[in-house]
């Protein structure tokens, strides 16, 4: 699986768990530790947790392990590293003094209006212009 494929998944994943504000970031020309962010939000500490747990078991079902994770014990930012693609979930009144949205503000955006019909690589990242659904 490529890194836009992983980060379609992961993201899928954590749609699942009824995630909010869900933002992929194509940041491959910006950094060299990764090709992709996914930032999303949770509505309390024990959603933060739960979609956590559901991007885990889903990218252990595709056998794909984090290669760190950092946050678990306290609910309010959970960071997942895959590699290529480094997962963010946030409760929603911490993400924003965070703002990693800010930080990758003029990377390229994946859309995530139709994850399924886009995890065959098909879709292209696009400008960081507009609204991203």
């Amino acid at each position: 699986m490529d890194s836009k494929a992983l980060a379609l998944r992961i993201a899928e994943a954590a749609l699942d768990k009824q995630a909010t504000s869900l933002e992929i970031r194509h940041i491959a020309e910006k950094v060299s530790y990764a090709d992709y962010v996914v930032i999303c939000s949770g509505r309390s500490e024990r959603q933060v947790e739960a979609i956590a747990n559901g991007v885990d078991a889903a990218m252990r079902a595709h056998k794909k392990h984090p290669l760190g994770i950092e946050g678990k014990e306290n609910g309010q930012w959970i960071l997942m590293d895959y590699g290529d693609v480094i997962f963010h979930v946030f409760e929603e009144t911490n993400r924003g003094f965070y703002d990693l949205d800010g930080l990758w503000i003029d990377a390229d955006r994946v859309p995530v209006r139709k994850i399924a019909d886009a995890v065959d690589d098909s879709a292209e990242p696009t400008s960081s212009e507009g609204p991203s659904d």
